[in-house]
């Protein structure tokens, strides 16, 4: 189905479905484990009142924020945005009489409230900061007040929001702000209920200076002009963190009459053509669970600081430049983020206990878009390194607690809850279930699940109550509760996972081995390699590599100064602990250009870890001006600042 064609259904859909969370089904039927034989549930679905987010100060079980209406002004200069929001709430109870928000930073100026005799300047109290949550802001309610609007201007500091000089962007001409919000940095920039379990519709007016364009997770100003004063709407329900703004010297690029791609003009024409099968990858994932309910998908790719490989902000997914080899070797990052189309934004985590509903999920529709466009042989390399990175991640968890799917009660940051073990546990929990019920069944099952979740925020028990129903139900004899219960609860995996078996793979492995008995490197076939043979080729080369044979790999292949940031990465992890020495100045200027955090954190904690802390200190020192407050807070960190 075509995005416009999706369109007209998600209306339908939306009514269908609702948009207000209740649970699950409100009867459910006993469970039999043996034919014949009726058994209380196994999993119940958690009432949505009981569901508690500990990185919330807001009191959404008493009064809950429906719509936000923003008025803010871009100010390069002070680093500010500031005006005012409107918040839009309902009381859950008749005896409410405060409203209670998440803020971060922010300069209050004024609170109104809207009463029947207008609006009305109102008492408010903004507790202590804490270093993780903000602080909370408590709003006395007049009666009969459903509406409240807050003046105020955001930090310059302000974690979620990132400025950039002229000087770092690619023109030098203009600045640039983009945000970051995933999973509790809403509050930097906006004060609400800064929680997934709580969704909101937003409209937006943001001044600029007359020669940026401003962008939003939402409809973009169809007014089409640049003139520094944008209007934007979001009328699908959302979660705060999906709030998303970028700022700058933007241009556009159509990819077909639904997608297109912004970016900074020196790279616009070379992202559309990398994400020219992004329409493809709609077509792909539409077939399998539903309707794109969206209307447009557009991403924008950001500076080089962005932390992260993608943020699946709805209608504009924000991606890293370094997804940009020329090869199209890396677009199954738009493959996730279009995939958080269905889960993640349609349907949500309560809580960061329950990330991987919205990562696994998700990383198991990403594979199968890869799957339907490049065919099984990519899907299953990418699972295999995957699969490397899932294990590397268990085994380095600061505690086994933290390598279950449900993350345990006392995580003290939710970024705890973002390894691997979301991602790629997930996704194989999921491959674990597709191969025990039937692909077909499974594929219906999760289009199922799809709707009748659309635009609510649920928990893991929710889902493992409809699944009892709604699949275990008609193939009882499929999986048993202990194997869920190990798969979902217990820490680390279950001898279920699958072991991918890569053919591309296990030829790399038989040149490799060849080599290392004393080939010759100029024996090495690589021309029709692509990016996953490389990761794997250089993954799994002995820990013992001399310097040697790195020089070796790295006069034939140019190792060190491949401009794929993933194979240049990879490379750089085994060339740190080898004391490969050609290595380390190029190192020092992808450090220096590149501000990922999938890749920068890595290796200066493996910098840290194998002598090197003296250098990388250095280098960090002057890449620190670069990064994204996020980046520098995890780098701090790992050198203990």
């Amino acid at each position: 189905m075509s995005l416009r064609a999706a369109a007209l259904v998600f209306s339908l859909s939306a009514l269908a479905a609702g948009c207000s969370r209740d649970g699950g089904d409100a009867e459910r039927e006993p469970v039999s484990d043996e034919p014949g034989v009726e058994t209380e549930a196994h999993w119940s679905p958690v009432p949505a009142d009981e569901v508690r987010d500990p990185f919330t100060y807001s009191n959404y079980h008493e009064a809950r924020v429906t719509h936000v209406e923003l008025d803010l002004d871009v100010d390069f200069e002070t680093k500010t945005l500031s005006g005012s929001a409107q918040l839009d709430f309902e009381k859950l109870s008749d005896d409410v009489s405060t409203l209670v928000l998440d803020a971060n930073d922010l300069d209050i100026e004024l609170i109104e409230a809207e009463t029947d005799d207008g609006w009305v300047t109102v008492s408010y109290e903004i507790g202590a900061d804490d270093a993780v949550m903000g602080s909370r802001l408590a709003i006395e309610l007049p009666d009969g007040a459903e509406s409240v609007r807050v003046n105020y201007s955001t930090s310059p500091d302000a974690e979620g929001i990132q400025w950039l000089s002229p000087e770092q962007t690619a023109s030098g001409e203009h600045p640039f702000l983009f945000t970051q919000f995933q999973p509790l940095l809403a509050r930097t920039m906006v004060p609400l209920q800064d929680t997934p379990a709580v969704r909101i519709t937003y409209d937006a007016r943001i001044t600029t200076p007359p020669a940026l364009l401003a962008v939003m997770s939402a409809r973009q100003d169809e007014s089409g002009e640049r003139d520094g004063d944008y209007s934007f709407r979001m009328s699908q329900p959302i979660p705060s963190y999906l709030l998303a703004l970028a700022v700058g010297d933007i241009q556009f690029e159509a990819i077909s009459a639904d997608v297109g791609v912004y970016a900074e003009d020196y790279i616009v024409s070379e992202s559309a053509a990398e994400f020219e099968d992004t329409p493809q990858m709609v077509d792909t994932v539409e077939a399998l669970y539903g309707p794109y309910r969206w209307g447009r998908y557009d991403l924008i790719v950001l500076p080089p600081s962005f932390p992260f490989g993608g943020m699946e902000n709805p209608r504009l997914s924000f991606m890293t430049p370094t997804l940009i080899a020329g090869d199209k070797s890396l677009t199954n990052v738009v493959a996730h983020e279009l995939a958080h189309s269905w889960s993640g934004n349609l349907v949500t985590n309560s809580t960061w206990r329950d990330a991987w509903l919205n990562e696994g999920f998700t990383s198991y529709v990403e594979n199968r878009i890869m799957e339907g466009l490049y065919g099984p042989e990519r899907a299953v390399m990418e699972r295999s390194l995957d699969k490397q990175s899932l294990m590397r991640d268990v085994n380095e968890a600061a505690r086994p607690e933290l390598t279950a799917l449900k993350m345990p009660e006392d995580i003290s940051h939710p970024d705890e809850a973002f390894s691997q073990v979301s991602y790629a546990g997930g996704m194989f929990f999921l491959k674990f279930m597709e191969e025990r019920f039937g692909r077909e069944a499974f594929d219906a099952f999760l289009r199922d699940y799809f709707d009748r979740f659309a635009f609510q925020s649920i928990t893991t028990e929710d889902f493992l109550a409809y699944f009892e129903d709604h699949l275990w139900a008609d193939q009882p004899d499929a999986v048993t509760k202990a194997e869920i219960d190990a798969w979902v609860y217990e820490p680390g995996f279950p001898d279920t996972i699958e072991n991918p078996q890569s053919d591309a793979f296990n030829r790399v492995e038989s040149q490799l081995n060849a080599w290392l008995g004393g080939g010759d490197v100029a024996g090495l076939e690589t021309g029709a390699w692509t990016t996953h043979e490389w990761l794997h080729f250089i993954s799994v080369l002995p820990a013992e590599i001399s310097s040697e044979q790195m020089a070796a790999l790295d006069a034939r292949f140019n190792l060190s100064t491949s401009q794929n940031a993933e194979i240049a990465s990879a490379w750089y992890l085994k060339a740190i602990p080898a004391g490969y020495e050609p290595a380390f100045e190029p190192l020092d200027a992808f450090l220096m250009r590149v501000g990922r955090g999938k890749f920068i954190y890595r290796l200066y904690q493996s910098l840290a870890d194998n002598g090197r802390r003296e250098w990388a200190e250095a280098v960090y020192e002057r890449a620190r001006p670069g990064y994204h407050p996020i980046a520098q807070r995890r780098i701090d960190e790992i050198f203990g600042e």
